[in-house]
């Protein structure tokens, strides 16, 4: 098979990008509020962690990396900064950094999400990739919390209600 290099185009625009990861954000809110308090923190299966400490990875990654990016910072994340003790603290914190991340994506211009970027000193690639990495890594962590929620009695929403 012969393949042609052509010209990159563009099928989606950064405001729909950034669109799809927040529909993807309201939906890992809406499972945060249907656990059980105690669940939260506590319930796993198979080894895996409580859905609380996975929050707090999405909540620690995604508006500190975007702000690397802004700022052309590659300091590593850190998921010991932010110790909520209960849901309240969880979602308020959630909707923080969903702010953070309107705020610094929209400051990323159209040229640079084909630069590569070395995200946390860690990982080399262009900067959509990272982005596309964040959704990826959300909704990883949002199937695990799926299956914790049925475990549990609970019907988890509709993976495709995600505004």
């Amino acid at each position: 098979m012969n393949t042609t290099a052509t010209g990159t185009k563009q099928f989606i625009t950064s405001e729909q990008l950034l669109g799809h990861w927040q529909g993807h954000r309201n939906l890992t809110r809406r499972v945060i509020e249907m656990f059980p308090e105690k669940e939260l923190f506590e319930f796993s299966i198979g080894g895996m962690r409580p859905f609380a400490k996975m929050a707090v990875e999405l909540i620690s990654m995604a508006g500190p990396a975007l702000k690397g990016i802004v700022e052309t910072q590659t300091d590593a994340y850190s998921e010991e900064a932010f110790k909520p003790a209960t849901k309240e603290e969880i979602l308020k914190k959630w909707d923080e950094e969903t702010d953070e991340i309107n705020r610094y994506f929209n400051q990323i211009p159209e040229a640079r999400f084909q630069e590569t970027f070395n995200l946390f000193g860690q990982y080399e690639f262009p900067v959509y990739q990272n982005i596309m990495y964040f959704v990826d890594n959300e909704i990883h962590h949002r199937a695990q919390g799926f299956v914790y929620l049925r475990a549990l009695g609970i019907d988890p929403p509709f993976f495709w209600e995600r505004f």
